[in-house]
């Protein structure tokens, strides 16, 4: 295959463009991959769709190899399959949501359990259908709020997605370990450095979920790690419950005046100040209760408020928390929270006043706590006066949770939960996540076969999806310099790129020889043909493009020789015009 840059349609740029926050987003724009059409909405230009289908190639040769086939659905989609598994509330205001011409409701589909489901159900009704795995690479839509990082974070997005169906929970383990491996094997041929961890469910429901992250510090995910082999995505993590304490010597919760204490700072200056420990040692914000207000909103756009307990050593992690809560979506509450609800006295809120459980009031505002906030715990907390603390309140004794909820950050150092030693925490970006979605679809849609009994039997399901825009957007992140990228040769858009350089007809003769012949030899070829471009421009174009060979025609040429650079790495070496081709030929093979 033989591009021309004379013809290619591509334009690379010198600045980079105005709203890319990281590397991949702007080196795909300056050279020429992608242009934005909208916030988080890309046009795909021939080098970068060259890419793109490389990238999915290897995502179909491993998904046919683990025995799933491809079938492929519409993106628009009707309501009623999501309305019936409660998604078309659930999704909130991230789905894209339409009418036609006759005012019936449809989607722009940001997944598609539901569609394979129904499809499984409308052919197959026997256990000796199954097991099946179907699987699609197609485009998904979904309305985020806060498009980000070109095309790691967009609006419209390449997925695989695939689903397994069996009849039974064994048959799921199965199918899942066989997507997994696959999974594996995907990323590596990729050249995508990943760590597997464990996930929530989210939306998506199930029971065992992981994902696939691709460690980078400009990743949006924050996992952990332990020396012991602990791995998790931060929503996934819990807290060690340390045991129940002994309070029967604890004295009475008493109020003490803190004037000006409405942060946990000022709160344990002035408790170690004016009120000091009987024992000698100080106060910390530790032995604080932070009480966090915090307004949830339901997809269908209900709100109330929900106040959450936990150390003062500690901040609420919303993204914890909503994976916790989730559908639903958690913010700070507003001014406007607290002025219809007056019990609430902004830093100096208690437990007192809070909770079902407590109150014995099916109308108070909700009150959970971190899993550290067990019985016997004693706490300097709010007196819900202003300017007052109470002191020795007691978890159990003087205040009851309606439950706990974890959503405290997780930090460094922080146990982890299996015992295998500190956890230390990294930031990556999700490239693929599994799940184990059980009967939830099938239940809602009606997927039942007849098991080898003759009884009719609710398939069990399990999801798999890859990002392969996002993976591509990985692989642009790993592979790239401070002149350009440098794609790795199974994924770039050309094995080689061949440059003229200067305005001897000679030049571009061998330049064009050398060209074809390659290309004769299927290997891919980029050849910057461009008559009047001067050789800075074309060396600096080969280096943004970041094709993994440079062949340069040019000056050498009068000493029968050409010269071959490798994009990084390596010294660029000189070959004999005659044997160039073949030398090169070598080369690629050899990448």
């Amino acid at each position: 295959m033989l591009l021309r840059l004379s013809t290619l349609f591509v334009r690379t740029l010198r600045e980079d463009p105005a709203d890319a926050e990281v590397a991949s987003h702007r080196l795909l724009v300056r050279a020429g991959y992608i242009r934005r059409a909208a916030p988080g909405i890309y046009t795909w230009l021939p080098l970068g769709l060259r890419v793109l289908a490389k990238v999915e190639a290897v995502v179909r040769e491993e998904m046919q190899a683990a025995g799933a086939q491809e079938v492929h659905f519409p993106a628009l989609l009707p309501r009623e399959p999501y309305e019936a598994t409660g998604r078309w509330t659930e999704y909130g205001p991230n789905l894209f949501r339409l009418k036609d011409r006759r005012d019936n409701d449809y989607l722009l589909a940001p997944t598609h359990e539901e569609m394979f489901t129904l499809l499984v159900k409308d052919l197959y009704s026997s256990y000796k259908d199954l097991p099946v795995t179907l699987f699609q690479v197609q485009t998904k839509y979904r309305d985020e709020a806060r498009p980000r990082a070109g095309l790691i974070r967009g609006r419209e997005f390449v997925m695989k997605d695939a689903y397994s169906f069996d009849v039974d929970d064994a048959g799921l383990e199965a199918s899942y370990l066989v997507q997994r491996a696959a999974y594996e094997k995907i990323f590596t041929r990729l050249g995508l450095e990943y760590v597997v961890v464990a996930a929530t469910s989210g939306a998506m429901g199930g029971s065992r979920s992981e994902e696939f992250l691709h460690p980078t510090a400009i990743g949006e995910d924050t996992f952990v790690r332990s020396p012991g082999g602990y791995a998790a995505n931060v929503e996934a993590v819990t807290t060690i419950v340390p045991p129940e304490v002994d309070a029967s010597d604890a004295p009475a919760a008493h109020v003490e005046a803190t004037p000006d204490t409405p942060t946990i700072e000022s709160l344990v200056a002035v408790a170690n100040a004016e009120h000091p420990r009987s024992d000698g040692r100080a106060w910390t914000a530790a032995d604080t209760l932070k009480n966090v207000v915090l307004a949830v909103v339901q997809p269908d756009g209900t709100r109330e408020l929900l106040v959450v307990g936990l150390p003062g050593d500690r901040e609420v992690d919303l993204k914890r928390l909503e994976a916790a809560l989730a559908p639903a979506e958690a913010e700070p509450a507003g001014d406007g929270d607290f002025a219809k609800n007056p019990v609430l006295v902004k830093g100096y809120i208690g437990p007192q006043v809070l909770g079902r459980a407590h109150t014995g009031d099916e109308t108070a505002i909700r009150y959970l706590v971190d899993p550290r906030v067990v019985a016997g715990t004693r706490w300097i907390t709010g007196a819900n006066e202003p300017g007052k603390h109470v002191f020795d309140l007691v978890a159990g004794r003087d205040f009851v949770a309606d439950g706990t909820v974890e959503c405290a950050e997780v930090r460094a150092g922080d146990p982890a939960p299996d015992g295998s030693g500190p956890l230390e925490l990294a930031r990556g970006i999700e490239i693929g996540h599994i799940f184990q979605l059980g009967r939830k679809y099938a239940d809602a849609l009606g997927l039942k076969v007849l098991d080898v009994n003759g009884k009719q039997v609710t398939v069990t399901m399990g999801s798999y999806g890859i990002g392969v825009t996002r993976a591509l957007a990985a692989l642009a992140e790993a592979n790239h310099d401070e002149k350009g990228l440098a794609w790795p040769a199974h994924v770039a858009p050309a094995h080689v790129h061949v440059v003229a350089t200067g305005k001897d007809p000679a030049v571009f003769a061998a330049a064009e020889t050398i060209a074809q012949e390659l290309s004769a030899q299927r290997v891919e070829v980029l050849y910057d043909d461009r008559p009047k471009v001067s050789p800075g421009v074309k060396f600096a174009d080969a280096e943004l493009l970041g094709v993994p060979l440079v062949v340069v025609v040019g000056r050498g040429l009068a000493d029968g020789v050409v010269e071959v650079r490798p994009r990084v790495g390596g010294e660029a070496v000189s070959v004999p015009v005659a044997e160039a081709a073949q030398r090169v030929v070598e080369m690629v093979e050899a990448l």
